[in-house]
């Protein structure tokens, strides 16, 4: 796990925005403090940290062991475990909460990951699902044409790219109750999206168009705006 990688991470959790959204899936978990719940794709543990400090018993799981590695080093006492969402390390109905961000989008088949939360959660654990989609990235551009396949180029090298828009329906078709939905939209309009735009750029030769985000954000004429999706359910 490169060093650039894990401090582009870093400064994306940091944002104001970023910050705000993980407080919203704590919110929307429901957890009673000592209550046992899972951040499965938790990255470096930042969502475990945070979850402990309001009193959770959080785990964290991922299947990178490199993304573990890194959270160990942060969170030393942290419960921190390599597992595939698929087949996670709990016993039936042991967790009060699930949490999952950015994880379905990564999955040729998300319909399986939420038939194993189904079963790691107790009768009215609570289960919460954040992300974007990846085919809805909005930005401002001279190159209006490029800037749209140069989107769907990169929604096309992700297996479950529109997973984010059928949380609802893969939700209900698991067997989830009380199922909502909500879009919270970053705004950026400044040079902190860059790094993503120009790992965009990377699907097609687009020198010019990034040459013209860059020009954009020099002038302070950027204009991105990501949306994610924030679903949340209850087992019955």
């Amino acid at each position: 796990m490169s060093t650039d990688l894990i401090a582009r991470l870093d400064a994306a959790d940091a944002t104001p925005a970023a910050t705000r959204l993980r407080a919203r899936t704590y919110d929307l978990l429901r957890a009673a403090p000592g209550a046992l719940v899972a951040d499965i794709g938790c990255g470096a543990g930042r969502a475990v940290a945070e979850l402990t400090s309001q009193g959770v018993r959080a785990v964290g799981i991922d299947l990178d062991e490199r993304m573990i590695a890194v959270a160990r080093t942060r969170l030393p006492d942290a419960d921190l475990r390599v597992a595939d969402a698929r087949a996670l390390p709990f016993r039936a109905g042991e967790l009060a909460g699930y949490r999952a961000d950015k994880v379905l989008h990564s999955l040729a088949e998300p319909g399986f990951a939420l038939a194993e939360a189904r079963r790691v959660l107790a009768r009215g654990g609570r289960i919460v699902l954040c992300g974007q989609d990846w085919d809805t990235l909005v930005l401002d551009s001279s190159l209006p044409d490029l800037t749209r396949a140069i989107v769907h180029a990169r929604a096309d090298q992700v297996p479950s790219p529109r997973a984010a828009r059928q949380y609802r329906n893969l939700l209900l078709d698991a067997g989830f109750h009380d199922v909502a939905v909500e879009i919270h939209t970053a705004v950026f309009t400044d040079g902190a999206i860059l790094p993503m735009l120009a790992a965009l750029a990377e699907t097609r030769l687009a020198d010019d168009w990034l040459a013209d985000q860059r020009e954009r954000a020099r002038t302070g004429r950027l204009f991105a705006a990501v949306p994610f999706f924030l679903a949340s359910a209850t087992n019955p």
